[in-house]
Parts: C-alpha cells; structure tokens; sequence
C-alpha cells in the first residue's frame, strides 16, 4: 500500500508548479495561517479517487463532492461553495490533473 507522503510528492511535483498560490519558481506562497486544501484532505482525496471504479471525470467529481466538500469549512452545502463559484477552490480547479496524477502514482507500482 503507497504512503500518503508518495501521493503527496507526485501531487505537488505535477500540481504545485502551475497552482495560483505558487510563485514564478513554482513554491507555495501560502503563509503559515493558510492551509491548503490538498495537503489538508489529502486521506479524503484519496479515498473520493479510490471510489471511484470506471474512471469517470464526472464520478471522481461526485465523490469529492461526497467524501471532501462536504467537510469543508469554506462550503455552505455539497452543491454550493463560494470558492468554488468563484473559481478559487483549488482543490475544485487541479482535481482532474490531481486525479491523474493519483492514478499515475497506482499504476507505477
């Protein structure tokens, strides 16, 4: 079974480098009093990508709908989130490149 730490790494490598919150040289600009999102719900994205068995963009959307979105704290409900309408969710803006990433890392093993 991979570590959480191996998901990680992989995530950041293909995510970290493009995401908003990352300088020109592709390191995090969050301070210390922010979180983000990924390296908070990574168990939950985890488990939402592992639930998923056709690999159906739209399924994987549901179950982070299901398994994190709704433990969010920035979430009204599963179907509203102002970050999310406001394009500023970016667990919600890197989930496609997060789930391939994730799929990536089971099948080099």
């Amino acid at each position: 079974m991979k570590k959480n730490s191996e998901y990680l790494s992989a995530i950041r490598e293909a995510v970290c480098s493009i995401c908003v919150d990352s300088d020109e040289h592709g390191e995090c600009t969050l301070t210390k009093n922010e979180l983000c999102a990924v390296e908070y719900f990574l168990p939950r994205i985890l488990e939402a990508v592992h639930s998923v068995e056709n690999h159906d963009m739209d399924e994987y959307i549901e179950a982070l709908r299901e398994k994190v979105c709704k433990y969010c704290k920035t979430a009204e409900s599963e179907e509203s989130c102002h970050l999310r309408e406001d394009v500023n969710c970016s667990l919600d803006r890197y989930f496609p490149l997060i789930v391939e990433t994730i799929l990536k890392v089971d099948s080099d093993h």
